[in-house]
């Protein structure tokens, strides 16, 4: 019997909505769509006229409510802030006490928080989910990180389960070879609950905190290998390949090196397309709110942060141009063995990266704590291993981490994260020295190292920060002979100043 409601509906159809809507169809969910502009409606339908679901096209927010099955869902995926505002408000005039509306787009986890509480409020149910995987994760299979009321959850489950990208049981690896009107079956969905409210939505900015890091870990052993050896684009172009076989096996790797592989299109003497792209980087924000955030909760999360301002920096590209004919460097050149340090490189960058997961899950463990939530740290390495941006066979290690010790309280605790730095930290140390000393910006690796440092040292020079506070502050500090929670005060004279002459 033909269905005479649609299962689900989606608001926004850029390239990202069109792709989760085709995604959404091609698992057998009929769904209907709308687009503030009806013709992108009419025209994304007639284009796609044999989804196995089947697309239904709306033209008004009326006839979009009428189109769906009780409880209505509807996704919204259109820009972040005010445009989200505005849909929702839209949506609120139509539905009734018991519909559920989705943001799938990349909203801040407060502005989350704030939609679900007025929401309740009305009797409607709202769930914040993250969506990463750009637009073929979006097509074919993305993770999808919800956030919001448990039984909401349970409604969407099935279509949410049926549509994010699955990985093998075993491996954690990714299940390839989906395609249109042919998508993957079996194996585990990278999906799962996160938690209540905003929990999603934060998540997935984390996630992305992570990804700034892990890019901008590549561009700097990218660096290192270019400045410091010399290699050409496609001599590493087939090193990035060769590292994609073993433990940095990842996504972001294997672009980089078809990247470092690609000569430029438009160049006749077939330059190298790296070579060609200018060194300014943009950025969307999320970074941003995930180093912010982790200033405000007092988490360190250095080695993110610097990802962050490694952009602000490239982004001043006639500042540095002009610098650069000012300010000279070592001049210092590496005389040593080529394999030896490119295995050196290849070490420094997987510690790094443990670092930078270390901060990220360290930020979300003290996001839990203050916003009540409840979150499955290894569910979440899970759903992280397919589909999303960071997806790497370096997330079923974590993953088996929490399955070792769920209140594990830092990566570089676990077994196998300590034997892994232990083992590769000559190295490390030996591409941060090298770096300095040859004057190779590598800011990502020097703050992952320093940070390990930090987090080993049983006792930092904090204490002549804290004895300096008092001096100048009366801020006060706690004695290493007394219990902790007991402060003190020294009557400080008042700092002898020297004497100008006249």
């Amino acid at each position: 019997m033909a269905k005479t409601h649609s299962d689900i509906g989606l608001i926004g159809l850029a390239v990202m909505g069109q792709n989760l809507a085709l995604n959404i169809a091609d698992h057998g969910f009929r769904i209907s769509v709308y687009n503030r502009t009806t013709e992108k409606t009419d025209k994304f339908v007639a284009e796609n006229p044999h989804t196995p679901g089947g697309l239904v096209a709306t033209k008004t927010l009326q006839e979009f409510a009428a189109s769906l099955a009780k409880p209505r869902k509807a996704i919204i995926l259109v820009q972040a802030g005010k445009p989200t505002d505005a849909v929702i408000d839209g949506l609120a005039a139509v539905f009734e006490p018991g519909d559920i509306i989705i943001d799938g787009g990349n909203a801040l986890w407060t502005d989350t928080i704030r939609r679900e509480k007025a929401l309740r409020e009305k009797g409607l149910r709202f769930i914040g989910s993250g969506v990463s995987g750009g637009e073929e994760g979006a097509r074919f299979g993305p993770s999808l990180m919800p956030g919001g009321e448990f039984a909401a959850w349970q409604e969407l489950k099935p279509i949410w389960e049926a549509v994010a990208a699955k990985v093998d049981a075993k491996t954690g690896k990714p299940i390839p070879g989906a395609a249109p009107g042919k998508p993957v079956t079996g194996g585990v969905p990278c999906t799962t609950y996160i938690g209540e409210n905003g929990a999603g939505h934060y998540v997935k900015m984390v996630h992305n905190g992570i990804e700034y890091g892990d890019m901008q870990m590549i561009c700097e052993a990218y660096a290192l290998m270019s400045g410091l050896l010399g290699l050409k684009p496609a001599e590493m172009g087939a090193i990035f390949s060769e590292w994609n076989t073993g433990a940095l096996d990842s996504f972001l790797i294997e672009i980089t090196a078809d990247i470092l592989k690609q000569n430029d299109p438009a160049s006749k003497k077939k330059k190298p397309f790296v070579d060609v792209v200018l060194d300014t980087a943009g950025q969307k924000g999320t970074g941003k709110w995930t180093s912010t955030n982790a200033l405000d909760m007092g988490v360190p999360a250095p080695t993110i942060a610097e990802a962050v301002f490694a952009r602000c920096i490239s982004a001043i590209k006639d500042e540095r141009v002009a610098a650069a004919k000012i300010l000279k460097g070592p001049g210092k050149k590496y005389r040593g063995a080529k394999k030896a340090l490119i295995q050196a490189i290849h070490d420094a960058l997987y510690c790094s990266k443990i670092c930078s997961y270390a901060q990220g899950f360290q930020l979300m463990r003290t996001a839990q704590q203050e916003y009540g939530w409840k979150l499955n740290f290894g569910e979440i390495a899970q759903i992280f291993r397919g589909g999303c941006i960071i997806r790497a066979a370096f997330l079923q290690k974590i993953t088996e981490a929490y399955a070792r010790k769920p209140d594990l309280a830092n990566l570089l605790l676990d077994p196998y994260f300590n034997r892994t730095v232990k083992k590769a930290q000559a190295n490390w140390r030996k591409v941060v020295s090298l770096a300095a000393e040859c004057g190779v910006p590598a800011p990502t690796f020097f703050s992952a190292l320093a940070y390990y440092d930090s987090y080993r040292a049983a006792r930092l020079p904090a204490n002549l920060l804290q004895a300096q506070r008092d001096y100048f502050g009366a801020h006060t500090y706690e004695r290493v002979d007394q219990p902790r929670g007991k402060f003190y005060h020294v009557d400080w004279p008042e700092p002898t100043r020297p004497q100008l002459e006249v």
